[in-house]
Formats: structure tokens, C-alpha cells, sequence
């Protein structure tokens, strides 16, 4: 556990993704089987311990502290793993915890698994009582799942490529058919063993990616050598169907399907489809769906597109009610054909791959699958009209990929380009401010922003987002210290900061687009905001009005 808790630490305290890396790549090495693999598998997510919760931690605290002044710690920390591994006091002197040494990570994982619901805060409650303050904070990351260190699945996943020098596509097929402690996948990076064989029916393909399309590329994009798609604002998925096993996966390789059960009814296929997840209803049941139907653009075919906002009603869900299904269906958006039965098309051209892609369609049910249809254009310039005004409001730019380009795993300089629309921005006002987590947790690094309503004379701010980078480690200090300076309430975590006509931070504010929704006072849902700027400079009383985002929303502002 000692060795995990410092790998956690020097995560969180290493900005840099190389750094990163060779952190991983030197704690595999040097830690044995299964610490490792256990160590791998809380990192990518792929630990599930049910018997701790949050919930059972806080209650835990009660037996331990007061909780008047926990709550107040707690305010001040901003991570609850990390204050309760500061303020846990133990009844045990140290020659008590010398002669009861500390459990390894592979006694806690063991344990817990075995463990009914009601014993887990008792089992904790002893292993925190013999481990040191990083040791405590490791175990509670461990068991409420929530690392937060800056590594994602797919770099956890580089960094066994980079430790055994192989391909990071090779481990990525790999994943799915592996369990944790990981034993055999070790033994094969090391050298000690043959691959493994993946157990896995329906088995995730690592994607192939596009590069930006910037200025020096303008002049290779023609008609003969390029195909132009639209970009739909969904979620890039691979959907798998082989050996009586249908998977849905985003596209770091993550399963997704518990969230997509309607989609994965429809995949009466074997083969592996690459494409765009989109919400859609049928024209004739828009009626039926009010919810959607009351902000969706102009149709396309017999379907009609919901946004990015009706999309994430799904995500991020083990199981869906009936209820969501029927308010908000999903359907694929078909970019590429991988597998067609037992054939992998990834070596063949482009071109040939989207010749088979149609056939293979048009078995499938027109209401959940469909073709992306490709762009005509004669030359650069009409794509940069295209661009510009694109026909639906869900299209966020254009794909451009080589006729003769393989379906190449990662990011190749040249056979694929994305061009998206020029970002929209917009001025608010800083409103709330709460603290981060990780390194961030000492530094009110979450920002919540409103513009104005009401009446030019006597206005009023409404929250229309929220933003959590864009802005580098000096203005993050600025912006912490402004929020110290000017808090007038406090809510919890959050501080409310002063924010009036003739006193306020203004932030410009970038975002990808925008939505209605009934969920959010002001009416509106950002897509992806993020600070652009810090306007130091800008009265508080000149930032944007609500009206401003109204005029942006598919089909203007709502009569």
C-alpha cells in the first residue's frame, strides 16, 4: 500500500504527461505481481469495490471527530479522502502500529471483495488506524474510486506499452478479455510469457484519429485525393457484434453499452461499425417527445437529430429507465465499416471500406442505423463556405479523409483532418467559485458564470455555465486570490462572489455551441466552456445579456 500511496502523490504532483509515464513505467517495474496489477486497475477505473461508499466515510468520521469541525475541514481541504487521511486521529501509538504493519493493496482488494456492505467502514476503520496520513489517503482513493491524478485509462495503457516496448493498439485490443491483478499481460510485457489470447467476444479496435486541418494543409484538400463528411456533435462510438455478444464502446475503449441497451436491441450483425452516437426520433413520433422536439434543427432523411445536451441525458449511466429511452433514442451515425464477419477491412482503402459500408447498412434498421453522407465539393473554397454555415445545427465542421488512407490506429499526420467551426464567445460574470481536486484542491480552480437579464436599469446575473480550465497556472493564482477577496457568502464548498454592475470579474468565455434547456434557469446549455480570457479590463455592466446567447440557439430565440 506504502508503494501505491507514493506513486498516487507524485501523480498528483507531476503536471507533465512524459512525467507521468515514466512515474507508471518505474512502478511497474519495480513493484511485483499482483500490487501492480491491482495499482494498474484502480487507475483505469476498472476496480469496483461496493462495500465503501462516501456516505459510510462521513458517517465513520462522527465515531472520530466532531462533526461541526469536519464539515469546516472539509470546507478547507475540498477532498474528502484527503481530509479525513489529515484530521484521522488514531487510538494507537506508534509502537502499536510497528507491531500491526500496514495491509498491502492486494490484502485490501481481496478483503473488500469478500466483504458484505455492513463490514466495509469496519475494515477500513482498522487500516486507517495503521497507516500513515499518505497511506490513509491512498486507501480512501482506493475504495471510494475516485483517484483523480491526472491519468487517464488510455495514458495507464501507454505506459504498459512504453514499460514492455509494445504497441499501445496491441494492449488496447487486449483489454476487454483481461482481468484484474493482470497477471498474464505482465508476464508478456516482461518477456516471460507468450501474448495472452484475448478471452473477449467482441473485442473494442482502437480508433483512428484526425489530425486539425491547419492553413499549409489547405492547399492538398481536392475532390480526387479527399472525401469530405460532415462532423455530427455526438459521441465518436465503436459498435461491436461478433460471437452473440454486442458491445458499445466510446472511443478510448471504454464499454459503454449498460447505458445503450436500444441501440444494442438493433445490432442484428456480426462485424465491428466505427461512427457517431446522435439522439433521433422518427418524424412521425416527434409529437410523442416534446422534450426533444422543441429545440432539434432542421431534419435529415426520416430522422430527426436531438443535441449534444439530449445525448448526455444517457451518458454516464449504468442502467436507463423506460421512460429516457423513449425521450431521448439513440442511433449511429455510420462513419466506417472495421469488421465485416470474421474480415478485417482495416488494411483496405477508404474508399473500399465505404463501398462495403452501404450494403452492410441497409440490412440493418433504417431508425438506428444510417449512413454518413459525404459532402460533394469542387474545390477548397466551397468547403470553407460549407464550413462556415453548415446545414444542421448539430454539425460542428467537416471531416476530410484520403481515399486511399488504411484505417490506422491513433493520430497519422495526413489521411484524416477535422475542421471545426470557429469557437462561439461570449463575456459573463464570475459568479461561484469552488475548490478543485488534486493538486488543484487548495485553489478555487471551478468557476460557475451568469450574464445579465432584466431590466438595463436594475439588472440580475444568471448562471449559464461552468469552467474548469483555459486559463494558465499564474491566472488560476490571480483568479484564486480574487475569489478570497471578494466572497460575500459561502455555500459549503462553494463561495459566492461579489458580483454587481460596478463590481465583478468578467471571463471571456469560449464554447463549442449551445442548446435550450428546461433544466437550467437562464434556458441555456453550453457546450464544452472554457475560459478564453481574463477581461481585467471590462466593467462588470458591459459583459453580454441573456438575449445575446438567445440569438445563438438553433432556429433563434424561443417565441
Amino acid at each position: 500500500m506504502q508503494r501505491f500511496a507514493e506513486l498516487l502523490d507524485r501523480l498528483v504532483l507531476t503536471p507533465s504527461r512524459n512525467g507521468k509515464l515514466k512515474l507508471m513505467v518505474d512502478f511497474f517495474g519495480a513493484v511485483p505481481d499482483p500490487e501492480r496489477g491491482y495499482a494498474l486497475a484502480a487507475i483505469t477505473g476498472d476496480l469496483d469495490i461496493k462495500s465503501v461508499k462516501p456516505a459510510m466515510l462521513r458517517a465513520l468520521m462522527e465515531s472520530r471527530m466532531d462533526s461541526v469541525l469536519f464539515g469546516y475541514s472539509y470546507d478547507y481541504v475540498g477532498d474528502l479522502a484527503e481530509t479525513i487521511a489529515l484530521v484521522w486521529s488514531s487510538p494507537h501509538d506508534g509502537a502499536h502500529r510497528a507491531a500491526a504493519p500496514p495491509p498491502t493493496l492486494a490484502d485490501v482488494v481481496a478483503t473488500l471483495d469478500r466483504a458484505a456492505r455492513k463490514d466495509g467502514p469496519a475494515l477500513v476503520e482498522a487500516w486507517l488506524d495503521r497507516l500513515d496520513s499518505s497511506g490513509r489517503y491512498a486507501l480512501l482513493k482506493l475504495v471510494t474510486g475516485g483517484l483523480r491524478v491526472g491519468v487517464s485509462s488510455r495514458l495507464a495503457k501507454q505506459a504498459l506499452a512504453d514499460f514492455g516496448g509494445k504497441p499501445i493498439a496491441e494492449i488496447e485490443e487486449l483489454w476487454h478479455g483481461l482481468e484484474p491483478p493482470y497477471e498474464p499481460l505482465f508476464a508478456w510485457l516482461e518477456g516471460r510469457a507468450d501474448k495472452p489470447v484475448s478471452a473477449a467476444a467482441a473485442p473494442f479496435r482502437p480508433v483512428m484519429l484526425s489530425q486539425a486541418l491547419a492553413e499549409p494543409d489547405y492547399e492538398r484538400i481536392d475532390p480526387e485525393s479527399y472525401a469530405a463528411e460532415w462532423k455530427w456533435d455526438g459521441i465518436r462510438v465503436q459498435a461491436t457484434a461478433e460471437r452473440g455478444t454486442r458491445r458499445l464502446y466510446s472511443r478510448t475503449g471504454d464499454d459503454i453499452s449498460g447505458a445503450f441497451p436500444d441501440l444494442l436491441d438493433f445490432m442484428t450483425y456480426d462485424g465491428a461499425l466505427d461512427g457517431e452516437l446522435l439522439v433521433a426520433t422518427p418524424k412521425d413520433a416527434r409529437s410523442a417527445t416534446p422534450e426533444v422536439a422543441e429545440h432539434e434543427g432542421p431534419t435529415q432523411d426520416d430522422i430527426v437529430v436531438g443535441t449534444f445536451s439530449d445525448l448526455q441525458q444517457r451518458l454516464n449511466r449504468k442502467t436507463v429507465s423506460a421512460a429516457m429511452l423513449k425521450r431521448y433514442p439513440v442511433f449511429l451515425r455510420a462513419y466506417d465499416l472495421l469488421h465485416d464477419g470474421a474480415t478485417d477491412l482495416r488494411g483496405l482503402a477508404f474508399a473500399e471500406r465505404r463501398k462495403r459500408l452501404e450494403p452492410f447498412l441497409a440490412r440493418l434498421e433504417p431508425s438506428r442505423f444510417d449512413l454518413s453522407p459525404f459532402v460533394p465539393f469542387e474545390r477548397f473554397a466551397d468547403l470553407e463556405g460549407l464550413r462556415a454555415a453548415p446545414p444542421h445545427p448539430v454539425i460542428e465542421g467537416l471531416m476530410l479523409k484520403r481515399w486511399d488512407s488504411p484505417y490506422v490506429p491513433g493520430r497519422p499526420k495526413g489521411p484524416w483532418f477535422k475542421w471545426k467551426q470557429d469557437p462561439h464567445l461570449v463575456d459573463a460574470v464570475l459568479m461561484y467559485a469552488q475548490r478543485g481536486h488534486g493538486k488543484r484542491s487548495s485553489f478555487y480552480s471551478d468557476y460557475t458564470f451568469g450574464v445579465w437579464t432584466g431590466p438595463l436599469d436594475d439588472p440580475e446575473l444568471v448562471p449559464v455555465g461552468k469552467a474548469y480550465f483555459g486559463f494558465t497556472d499564474a491566472e488560476l493564482k490571480q483568479l484564486d486570490k480574487y475569489v478570497r477577496d471578494n466572497t460575500v457568502e459561502r455555500f459549503g464548498p462553494v463561495r459566492s462572489v461579489r458580483a454587481e454592475p460596478d463590481h465583478g470579474l468578467v471571463i471571456e468565455v469560449a464554447f463549442e455551441g449551445l442548446a435550450r434547456s428546461s433544466r437550467h434557469k437562464s434556458g441555456v446549455a453550453m457546450r464544452f466552456p472554457r475560459v478564453s480570457r481574463l477581461r481585467w479590463d471590462k466593467p462588470a455592466f458591459e459583459a453580454d445579456r441573456l438575449e445575446t446567447l438567445q440569438a445563438m440557439l438553433p432556429g433563434g430565440p424561443a417565441g
